[in-house]
């Protein structure tokens, strides 16, 4: 039976093979798309993520919603040292932060302050490495650093002095002029504009903290392996009355923007299936169409409607087989190659910018990237194909046999 369904595909190689083409191209396209867009998504998490905030976040709980110097626990560097003992988590940053007036000379700005632990915070996020001017902050020292935008309003530069003025956790008033150490530049205007960083121990000392933080930020050898580590941290944090706070929930402008853009792009994948489809399934209503009166024949001498329909089912077996495997393979290379070399989308740097993401993008295998469409395909092939089986099952031998 496979010989001869074999046979019978090449009866029309031309239309054989223009089917095995479009199946695999459509299913190349697919496999493409589905690992530079996974690629992409992880691009912009990790770098979204690893910019400041870590891969996820130990709080006081409501102090997302509701942020407030207040909101703080105690027991920090202990906390600290039990979650980094999690696996799946490589560094775990204690911070603590509220919004303070900086000044120089008759110049004023209201900016977030964090106090971080330097040698802990470079594990976690890479405002060390955009540094622009300066170095990053040392421990136990009067200095702090400054995003771009916020220098340049505040008309400081590397060794200048800035006063810091705000209120302390217990009401008191927070004073102290700092240096300004470095001066970077994310990329993200938000950061640029707000953020300044402090020894943790000075903050603490500023606005009265001691061994206190607002925030845990934890990070690990990718985003996966943090996620897969959340429920042991959330039953650590649990103890302490934490709540535990992922990427999805620190960042949800973010996680909203991958889930429309996969949304969309749903849309086209679906139509590329739909087509792939509509194509194999016109070639073997043809190849029934034509051989009418053969399978007239094979019915009169004794052959089982659901015989012949086994032959046909087989013909769209082998004609998927072949097509989705000529679409994974080149898929896979296509998407390999461009995973070490990058793919480069001129005028598009702008727009990544936005997400902290380089200017060349880099696809990513998965088994779901891989595999995802050639499954679809083949679903969706499986379920339309019943309607040219029902035809068969139809048929009668002596009105097939008078076909032309």
């Amino acid at each position: 039976m496979i010989a001869l369904a074999w046979r019978n595909l090449w009866r029309q190689p031309r239309r054989t093979l223009l089917t095995l083409l479009a199946i695999a191209f459509a299913c190349l396209v697919m496999v493409f798309l589905l690992a530079l867009q996974v690629g992409t998504y992880a691009s912009m998490k990790d770098n979204t993520m690893r910019l400041f905030d870590g891969y996820a976040q130990v709080q006081p709980r409501g102090y997302l919603d509701d942020p407030g110097i207040r909101k703080s626990f105690g027991h920090a560097g202990e906390l600290a040292r039990s979650v980094a003992r999690v696996p799946g988590v490589t560094a775990v940053a204690a911070r603590a932060q509220t919004y303070a007036l900086l000044s120089k000379g008759s110049r004023s700005l209201a900016a977030m302050v964090v106090g971080v632990d330097p040698a802990a915070e470079r594990r976690v996020s890479r405002i060390a490495s955009t540094l622009r001017a300066g170095r990053y902050l040392r421990p136990d020292t009067a200095e702090i650093v400054l995003g771009q935008a916020l220098a340049r309003n505040l008309g400081v530069a590397v060794g200048d002095r800035v006063t810091l003025l705000g209120m302390g956790r217990d009401g008191s008033v927070a004073a102290d002029v700092l240096t300004v150490a470095g001066i970077f530049s994310s990329g993200v205007k938000d950061l640029d504009r707000q953020l300044a960083e402090i020894p943790l121990r000075r903050f603490q000392g500023d606005f009265v903290m001691p061994d206190m933080a607002n925030v845990l930020a934890l990070s690990g050898a990718s985003l996966d392996a943090v996620n897969r580590a959340l429920p042991a941290i959330r039953r650590a944090a649990g103890q302490k009355g934490l709540s535990v706070r992922s990427w999805g929930e620190l960042e949800p402008g973010l996680k909203n923007a991958i889930q429309l853009d996969a949304s969309t792009s749903m849309l086209w994948y679906v139509v590329l299936v739909v087509v792939s489809v509509a194509i194999l399934l016109n070639t073997i209503l043809m190849s029934i169409l034509e051989r009418t009166r053969e399978f007239g024949i094979l019915l009169a001498l004794g052959m089982r409607p659901m015989t012949a329909a086994r032959m046909v089912w087989l013909e769209i077996l082998m004609l998927l087989a072949v097509g989705l495997t000529l679409g994974i393979g080149l898929g896979a290379a296509a998407a390999g190659w461009y995973a070490v070399h990058g793919l480069v989308l001129p005028g598009a740097e702008g727009v990544f910018a936005q997400w902290g993401l380089p200017g060349r993008m880099y696809p990513q295998l998965t088994p779901f990237s891989l595999l995802a469409a050639p499954a679809a395909i083949a679903c969706f092939t499986a379920l339309a194909g019943v309607f040219p089986l029902l035809r068969l099952r139809r048929l009668e031998p002596v009105a097939a046999m008078r076909a032309a």
